[in-house]
């Protein structure tokens, strides 16, 4: 198949979108199937903050890449792009002949790809990864009558989709509560389990860091929506019971200042350590050089950083908000209200004292987390393309 996707966040941005859909296009291009981007053109600056300096992450050899013309817009990020749609990408569309056009989000590059279906006369898929009241606090405008707007245009354009997918339920309630009419289907973000995966020696990554023995760690974007405080404050707590206990934040984001004041006024300032942006390799280790994963964000639709966590076979505990109750269970981890440090470091304290559950867990973890393998998520995707472009051409020989 020829694919074409078009997304509005993509590398260098760091993202759960970015990791998603280049892990999606990885996998496609090495099952044989030639993969065509349509993105923003981001600013040497943007390269700079997330970290690299190659202007296209490394794919493989059937996939290609068409940069769009962007300026820069708000985001939690701080790289964020807005491409101003013309209409005139589908040009360029003709020589790739696409079977299908995938669309990842609602904004310029969306338009751009449903503008293109409608000129090609090709299926096009929409996948919303946003919880967008949520992403709309980050608005320039901040009315009732804008998200109201917001949240319509995005039902109707979902609506101009063959198939519509989302990476948790929380997505799809979102949309139906505010009269999302279509079928939606729950389609996973892909996880790189051969990168992330559990160390064999982790005393070795543990002195890499200069870990202690238990460590909680956290990653991702250091955004107010992320709840990080929740975390530090539990840190607290916990070591009162367990002195030696640290926490590792990877990640960077506008709201790391508040949080190294927060740690240095609660008196745990040594205790916490802010390790910046940290690539997936690096990531990994850090993963394996900890005991436990904590999340406390509100605004996740699924949370990578989590799945690349439970990979890596540690335990996770979160909040139960949004996505993140759809990937914990039992066997994985611990669900607790959201902004309550006294649950968490409870929690924290647990599987302190209980290194046999904490195990337990963390093979249950990555038990979970190999479902969501690139290959098996690769899989589902190819079955949805064929069935809408068989269902496309079967509509499209009646009319």
């Amino acid at each position: 198949m020829n694919i074409s996707i078009f997304s509005d966040n993509f590398y260098p941005e760091i993202s759960g979108v970015s990791d998603s859909i280049t892990s999606l296009a990885r996998e496609l291009s090495a099952r044989g199937h030639n993969v065509r981007f349509y993105v923003p053109a981001y600013s040497r600056k943007d390269y700079k903050k997330g970290g690299v300096t190659a202007e296209n992450p490394p794919l493989g050899p059937c996939v290609e890449f068409r940069r769009l013309f962007s300026v820069p817009y708000p985001t939690p990020t701080g790289q964020g792009r807005a491409i101003i749609p013309t209409g005139l990408r589908s040009i360029s569309l003709r020589d790739f002949r696409p079977d299908i056009i995938h669309t990842q989000l609602f904004f310029g590059a969306g338009i751009e790809a449903l503008i293109a279906s409608r000129i090609l006369k090709k299926p096009l898929v929409g996948t919303n990864h946003t919880a967008l009241k949520e992403f709309l606090k980050y608005s320039p405008v901040r009315a009732a009558w804008a998200e109201n707007l917001a949240l319509r245009y995005v039902n109707w354009y979902y609506g101009q989709c063959e198939a519509v997918t989302a990476p948790s339920r929380s997505v799809i309630e979102e949309m139906e509560f505010f009269g999302f009419k279509k079928e939606a289907r729950i389609i996973s973000n892909p996880i790189d389990t051969k990168l992330f995966a559990p160390s064999a020696n982790k005393n070795i990554p543990r002195k890499k860091f200069g870990f202690p023995e238990y460590t909680v760690i956290h990653a991702g974007r250091l955004g107010e929506e992320r709840k990080i405080d929740v975390i530090i404050r539990a840190l607290a707590l916990a070591k009162k019971k367990i002195p030696s206990l640290a926490l590792a934040i990877a990640g960077r984001g506008a709201d790391e200042g508040r949080l190294r004041n927060l740690a240095a006024s609660l008196g745990i300032r040594n205790a916490v350590r802010f390790l910046g942006f940290l690539n997936h390799k690096t990531l990994a280790e850090a993963y394996n050089a900890s005991s436990v994963f904590a999340i406390t964000s509100t605004a996740d639709t699924q949370s990578m950083v989590m799945m690349q966590a439970m990979a890596c076979g540690i335990p996770v505990v979160g909040v139960k908000a949004r996505g993140i109750p759809e990937y914990i269970h039992p066997q994985n981890g611990y669900l607790i209200e959201p902004d309550n440090p006294s649950a968490l470091a409870e929690k924290i304290i647990f599987l302190f004292k209980n290194p046999a559950k904490r195990k337990d867990l963390g093979r249950g973890a990555r038990a979970f987390a190999e479902k969501f393998s690139a290959a098996s998520i690769a899989e589902e995707w190819e079955m949805l393309y064929k069935k809408v472009i068989e269902q496309y051409a079967k509509k499209h020989r009646k009319a």
